[in-house]
């Protein structure tokens, strides 16, 4: 199974999910939900992140978390662990009680925030499970609405979103969920990136750049086509010559069989035009590109070892290319 890609940093936001296995329970009881808001509670306390909305149904959990130390793994091993090795304890039973790893999508705050703590809160609803959100009790929207307080949410962040009195926000909170019960509100996760990021191309771009070039083409991660997409033709050669271990100065100059390499990399592995690699190889016309990328492809049918190179650089740039 591919193995999630993770982006941890400081101060980094996620929309958390993790489903009971084969989409059975995980909470059979009052006792179950309460549980597992201790559990909460203690890695909160353990790994200091900020939980701004959450609902925990009968068998999967919503999650909106901010991480100042940027150690969201850490976060949520504690949690499944916890309560897993509680569940299990209590019902004398063994084997795993979420279906595979969690799954938590970076999100961009100021675009995505407000309306995905929406989407949290109407999940009851949308589930049949409640006709209003504030009669579900095992998700923090009482806290934000009402009177009754919750001990592991913050919700000044979001509040704040919506008006900067204090006082009339929770009112005007509630009038932006309650309109997804009359309206056709979009689901926020269908513009989702490469099932791991949601927010702007410039956000995607950004947080894509945080990321070593070694992670992008391993070849477990999943969702890594789509993720090759948002780079750059510049970020793209970085890349290959880090798959090379060479320097990008190296791959300059005339008469250049690295230059070569690369120029054949691009032409028959990415989009790019021939245009577009000419210009960032220093104004090489559409035809130079074209006799250098044929020229080149002679040398790999002359050298063995050269072309055996040249497949694995292909090989592991199709992991993660668009």
């Amino acid at each position: 199974m591919a193995r999630p890609l993770r982006i941890q940093y400081r101060g980094a936001f996620y929309h958390v999910t993790a489903r009971g296995n084969e989409r059975k329970k995980i909470f059979l009881n009052t006792t179950d939900y309460n549980k597992f808001r201790e559990y909460v509670k203690h890695s909160q306390e353990k790994h200091r992140f900020i939980l701004h909305a959450y609902v925990l149904m009968s068998n999967h959990i919503h999650l909106l978390i901010e991480t100042p130390e940027g150690n969201l793994s850490r976060v949520i091993h504690t949690i499944i662990s916890s309560y897993s090795t509680y569940f299990n304890k209590k019902r004398q039973r063994s084997g795993h009680l979420f279906q595979g790893r969690y799954k938590a999508i970076l999100i961009e705050k100021d675009s995505y925030l407000l309306e995905l703590s929406r989407y949290i809160h109407l999940n009851p609803v949308k589930a049949n499970m409640a006709e209003r959100p504030e009669e579900y009790p095992f998700s923090s929207y009482r806290s934000y609405v009402a009177s009754e307080s919750d001990a592991i949410v913050a919700r000044d962040l979001i509040l704040s979103m919506i008006s900067t009195e204090k006082k009339k926000a929770p009112s005007l909170y509630r009038a932006f969920v309650e309109q997804g019960l009359t309206e056709e509100i979009k689901n926020p996760f269908s513009k989702v990136y490469g099932g791991m990021i949601l927010g702007t191309k410039q956000f995607i771009q950004d947080s894509l750049k945080k990321l070593a070039p070694e992670t992008l083409h391993k070849k477990d991660v999943s969702a890594r086509r789509q993720l090759h997409a948002s780079l750059s033709l510049e970020e793209v050669v970085h890349l290959i010559c880090s798959m090379l271990h060479i320097s990008a100065k190296e791959i300059h100059g005339k008469h250049n069989r690295i230059r070569s390499f690369v120029i054949t990399i691009l032409k028959k592995q990415t989009s790019y035009t021939n245009s577009e690699i000419g210009q960032f190889f220093g104004e090489l016309s559409y035809s130079a590109v074209s006799k250098i990328v044929e020229r080149f492809e002679g040398e790999l049918n002359a050298d063995k070892e050269l072309r055996k190179k040249y497949e694995k650089i292909k090989t592991d740039l199709s992991n993660v290319k668009g």
